[in-house]
């Protein structure tokens, strides 16, 4: 299989696994992370779509490195996994953050409580 092909899924399977069996943010039950992928998505379509448009591309890849399958307007299907991984584990870890941050200021507000 190319090698291309193989780090896409690759990324996409360690991403999804990361996700369900250890930071388990939920974002995958959210609408608010499918609203955002697909916005993602359509702008990845319109960029994506002008750097990799076979009559005259400006990003040139090895078709030996990936499956070949383009969709839609040229765009090689691997981008589009790529593109998954690196905005769910952004999300991903961004929520894990966030969700450290409330704890601690939870725990702040809770010893000032016990102090006064």
């Amino acid at each position: 299989m190319p090698e291309y092909t193989i780090l896409t899924a690759l990324s996409v399977i360690i991403v999804i696994a990361l996700e369900l069996a250890w930071f388990r943010t939920g974002i995958f039950a959210t609408a608010q992370y499918w609203i955002a992928l697909a916005i993602v998505f359509g702008f990845q379509i319109l960029v994506d779509g002008r750097l990799t448009k076979l009559p005259d591309p400006i990003v040139i890849y090895d078709p030996t490195e990936m499956l070949g399958w383009r969709f839609p307007w040229d765009i090689p299907i691997e981008d589009f996994g790529f593109a998954f991984s690196m905005v769910t584990l952004a999300v991903v870890l961004w929520r894990r953050a966030l969700g450290r941050r409330r704890v601690g200021a939870e725990q702040t507000e809770i010893k000032g409580r016990a102090g006064q």
